[in-house]
């Protein structure tokens, strides 16, 4: 990967997040008007900008993926600038209600409540409500993924009321532009990502034990492959088989393999109802398949590696093994609870020998989290590597710690989280 290239999609997102929603404000910015009024103005521009970036980052879109640095990087900032358009739409209407609480509190009190305004203004408000609610989902764990998935679409509609609620205030241009994009974004991601129709047809061809809970699918394509690359993840939705009831939802998954005949072949843990069933699948299961998207380990120049895996997420280092010989000093660190619950061991014990760029450190941590402090590199024979992590995210966000202690800068530390809520 050149250096302008990660450059570009390193600054991708942070410049798309200024300049729409500044444009709107510049372009928006009255003159002539008390500095409150002003400022409540700007922030309802800023918000809605800010939104409209918010909906473009949660399209599931390989190349818009490539282009912006990952999806999983894309999901992250969805939150935060989901989050910060909340904050400044909700500071619209209190800087509205505060210019005018100098010469009328009981008018500031009325430009706060629905109740004493005309619906045109109400829409505004239960477009705000749907944000909140929305936005609250984010933060809520233990529902379903089916059910925070349609509270989580409130957002979107939330969005499409607010910018309803400028037109019925007379504000039309540039309004129905923007509600426009913001339907068009919507509707892509409803048609293309939820309902799977951007995706690729494949079947399971079989599917193998890798460990306790822990199962490798073979998917054949039946049409165009979808493009994947090695140490890439993948969202796969199952059908329905003789005996094997799919989930209805798209799950990511990444590659343990790239076969003959664009052969996928994904590493899946049980970690929850639809995970769990999928160690019951069968041969003649139809699968539609969205992806590649990330990417952990990126082409490089010749220096050494560390790759750290936890668990199940020992996959991407065992697809690029899968790919073809290292053209680098490569240490992987391969830490599980038990034996039984590590995948890939036996693979990987017969990667090490025959591979001599290869060294392989297995560790039985058990249900703690281990002491990386002796397990870890120390800081001299970790100068000039870079580092590779993948796994939960209580033990990445350790080894970050514990890696940036022994002095490794953190664009030498690579990661990702596959966290989409």
């Amino acid at each position: 990967m050149s250096t302008a290239g990660s450059a570009s999609r390193r600054w991708s997102i942070p410049l798309l997040t200024l300049a729409v929603p500044v444009g709107f404000a510049v372009w928006a910015f009255p003159d002539g008007l008390a500095p409150l009024r002003v400022a409540g103005i700007v922030t309802g521009w800023l918000g809605c900008g800010l939104l409209l970036v918010s909906l473009l980052l949660m399209l599931r879109e390989p190349r818009l993926a490539a282009w912006l640095g990952g999806l999983e990087r894309m999901y992250r900032w969805h939150h935060v600038t989901g989050i910060a358009a909340y904050v400044l739409l909700l500071l619209h209407p209190l800087a509205l209600a505060a210019n005018n609480w100098s010469s009328s509190p009981k008018v500031a009190w009325q430009t706060l409540s629905p109740s004493t305004e005309s619906w045109q203004v109400w829409s505004g408000w239960l477009g705000l409500l749907l944000l909140m609610v929305g936005l609250a989902t984010t933060f809520v764990r233990r529902i379903r993924y089916g059910t925070w998935r349609w509270l989580h679409a409130l957002l979107g509609l939330g969005v499409l009321i607010g910018l309803v609620h400028l037109i019925l205030l007379g504000i039309d241009e540039p309004v129905v532009p923007i509600l426009a994009v913001a339907g068009a974004i919507l509707g892509w991601r409803l048609i293309r990502g939820d309902l799977g129709l951007g995706a690729r047809p494949y079947l399971v061809t079989s599917a193998r034990p890798l460990a306790e809970r822990s199962v490798e699918i073979a998917l054949r394509p039946l049409g165009e492959p979808a493009i994947v690359f090695p140490g890439q993840f993948v969202l796969v939705e199952f059908g329905d088989g003789r005996r094997y009831r799919g989930c209805g939802e798209f799950h990511p998954f990444t590659v343990s393999a790239i076969r003959a005949g664009n052969e996928l072949h994904l590493a899946i843990k049980a970690l929850g109802d639809c995970t769990s069933k999928m160690l019951a699948i069968e041969a003649g299961v139809a699968a539609r398949v969205i992806g590649g998207f990330g990417g952990l380990i990126e082409p490089r120049d010749a220096g050494p590696q560390l790759w750290i895996a936890g668990g199940i997420g020992v996959t991407p280092f065992m697809a690029v093994l899968n790919a073809g010989p290292l053209l680098q000093p490569t240490r992987l660190l391969y830490l599980y609870r038990t034996e039984a619950d590590a995948a890939f061991l036996p693979e990987l014990r017969a990667a090490a020998s025959a591979e001599p760029n290869l060294t392989l450190h297995c560790a039985a941590t058990g249900d703690d989290l281990p002491d990386l402090d002796k397990l870890l590199p120390d800081a001299s024979r970790l100068s000039g590597t870079e580092c590779y992590l993948c796994g939960p995210p209580g033990l990445v966000a350790a080894l970050k710690s514990v890696l940036a202690a022994r002095g490794v800068a953190a664009r030498h530390v690579h990661y990702e989280n596959f966290e989409f809520r």
